[in-house]
């Protein structure tokens, strides 16, 4: 009975959704991400990838490459909601999914257990087309014998198609590929190989096993091995609750004495707090990253016999960690998480002296979106509400005056307009308001 396993993954999700959203930007490039001089890319439409730019490019390079580019901050709320829509959908198809990324998932659908290639595609397309209904994106399907083949037939399959590789197509597939292509094969393992004259997956496949766990060790080595040869039998493992919850901050001059150090630590601990509570959860483990303006990164972290949800308790622990590893030079980055999650709640203080743990690596999530002042500015990006247009987004702003364009998702492009920025009618908005009325 052949295996099927599909890989699906939202094209240019954050993009996508800024376009979604935004009516007056389909068709046009999008960069999402910092808007500081440090600003890194989070995604780009495929408009603006025509161009070169792309993710985790730093977002002046890229704004060069694309000039007419928009470049928007990051929505987490509205990519949240969008995120769940899909794996709603999915779900629905099949029960059990790995889910990689809040736009990327495996699946590996009962109703394939004994389908022809032909089959696959039907179904594949079918399930494209209800999750454009329901959210409104597109999302390329990959299909093969494992998870290898399909994570590479789902990059085949873009933009917005259906890639299957069919049953005893696996090598065809593998062989001209360049071993880095293959799922655990990162750079010094890629060194290793090229040293030794093998540069394509073909190449590995065809060595005797031996030779590769010499190469490689018998624990990466053998998987490896198997995987270049077209044999995947890794099942489909389902992701737990994120392991931590973080928020992190890259500043656009560096931070240079202790006072300033603090109030930003006390803003990310705010922003990481939100999302403890939002999730049910308390935490044990306090950890911070200061990256220095040399770029040498510190970490820190304490943990607790008891968990706590305290905001105040969770501030003080990350500003005491955050002042020990201050640099000598000023401080680029900074970035709070907590971990050690548990839905166990104790309110009393931190007793004791803690010891400290490694972070455990966190679930796949979309770029923080910076934490807002309260009494900044209007925006390039910010969401608006005014009681005559309803929804809308800055487009520009200065000199005392603001430009809002009224548009959702099921609006089409709207109108813009330009107010005092101290309009009393406009006011700040809920990004996920933009997705417009249900049902769109």
């Amino acid at each position: 009975m052949p295996r099927w396993v599909l890989h699906l993954d939202l094209d240019s999700f954050f993009a996508s959704a800024e376009q979604l959203t935004r009516p007056t930007l389909r068709g046009r490039p999008v960069l999402v991400g910092g808007l500081g001089p440090r600003g890194i890319v989070a995604g780009a439409s495929g408009e603006a990838k025509v161009s070169g730019a792309r993710s985790a490019m730093p977002m002046g390079q890229a704004r060069r490459l694309c000039p007419h580019a928009t470049a928007l901050p990051p929505r987490t709320a509205l990519y949240r909601v969008l995120s769940e829509q899909f794996f709603g959908v999915v779900r629905a198809w099949a029960p059990v999914l790995e889910q990689i990324a809040y736009d990327e998932t495996f699946a590996e659908p009962e109703a394939l257990a004994d389908a022809d290639a032909d089959d696959v595609r039907a179904f594949a397309e079918k399930l494209r087309a209800e999750v454009r209904a329901v959210t409104g994106l597109a999302v390329s399907v990959g299909a093969g014998s494992g998870k290898q083949v399909a994570k590479i037939a789902s990059g085949l399959a873009k933009p917005d198609g259906v890639h299957v590789v069919a049953q005893g197509g696996e090598r065809a597939l593998l062989d001209p590929l360049p071993v880095r292509a293959l799922w655990g094969i990162g750079p010094v393992a890629e060194a290793t190989l090229h040293r030794s004259g093998v540069e394509t997956v073909a190449a590995l496949a065809a060595m005797d096993a031996t030779d590769v766990t010499a190469l490689l060790g018998s624990a990466v080595g053998t998987g490896l091995h198997r995987l270049a040869r077209g044999l995947d039998d890794r099942p489909l493992v389902e992701r737990g609750e994120a392991k931590q919850v973080s928020a992190e901050t890259t500043f656009d001059e560096d931070l240079s004495n202790l006072t300033a150090v603090r109030a930003a630590v006390a803003e990310l601990a705010e922003g990481a707090h939100r999302r403890l509570v939002a999730s049910h959860r308390a935490a044990r483990t306090v950890s911070v990253k200061i990256r220095s303006a040399s770029f040498g990164t510190t970490s820190r972290a304490e943990t607790h016999p008891d968990a706590t949800t305290d905001l105040a308790t969770l501030t003080d622990t990350a500003q005491r960690l955050a002042v020990a590893a201050l640099p000598d030079a000023g401080v680029r980055l900074v970035g709070v998480s907590f971990s050690g999650l548990t839905t166990a709640v104790q309110e009393a203080l931190f007793p004791g002296t803690p010891a400290p743990e490694p972070v455990a690596a966190p679930v796949a999530e979309p770029p923080e979106e910076p934490e807002p002042e309260p009494d900044r500015a209007w925006r390039t990006g910010d969401d608006v509400a005014h009681p005559g247009h309803g929804h809308g987004w800055v487009q520009g702003s200065g000199h005392g005056r603001v430009t809002v364009r009224f548009e959702t998702a099921s609006t089409g492009p709207g109108r813009a307009h330009t107010f005092r920025a101290d309009d009393p009618d406009l006011s700040r908005a809920d990004p996920v308001a933009s997705l417009g009325a249900p049902g769109r």
